[in-house]
């Protein structure tokens, strides 16, 4: 199963250190029942793509929570045995919630599959919509407006190899 975990730069950096991540205390996305049910598609590459934006959102919201953070949002797609992730099914189709898991413990670093991240081009509307992001939770359309342009970006495909890289 295809697990996805938001985190930050310097997230990305303490598992890449201690070389494994803790999805049990950050959340993860995934292939859900209730993801399945909202997006209405049987093909499992774009529902894939959907808990990976989830992810991306996730990410999104930690960078507003820390603002000296760099703007660019990360995701980890970890692949775990299938059971390992867990839907809360109280929450069904929550909006907030779809797509979200809990996996029962760490996960070795090992057991990723890539690295998702913005581009560096992508910093100033990642930024904005950071900044947006309370305001679009109260309804402010103007702000939702901002951070869906974070959206428009991409996340780019890095290998674990390449996290060096990343961090450098």
């Amino acid at each position: 199963m295809r697990v996805y975990v938001p985190l930050t730069l310097s997230g990305l950096a303490a598992a890449h250190r201690n070389g494994e991540l803790d999805p049990g205390s950050l959340g993860a996305y995934a292939v859900t029942p209730a993801l399945r049910e909202w997006y209405v598609s049987d093909d499992i590459e774009e529902l894939e793509y959907a808990a990976l934006n989830r992810a991306a959102q996730a990410s999104l919201r930690m960078l507003a929570g820390h603002p000296a953070e760099a703007r660019r949002r990360v995701v980890v797609a970890l692949d775990v045995p299938d059971g390992a992730a867990v839907a809360d099914p109280d929450l069904g189709l929550e909006q907030s919630s779809l797509g979200e898991v809990r996996l029962a413990g760490p996960v070795p670093l090992s057991k990723a599959a890539a690295v998702h991240v913005d581009a560096a081009e992508a910093e100033t509307d990642v930024a904005a919509a950071a900044a947006a992001l309370g305001a679009a939770d109260q309804g402010d359309d103007d702000a939702q407006f901002t951070v869906d342009g974070a959206e428009d970006h991409d996340l780019m495909w890095f290998g674990v190899q390449e996290i060096p890289h990343l961090l450098g």
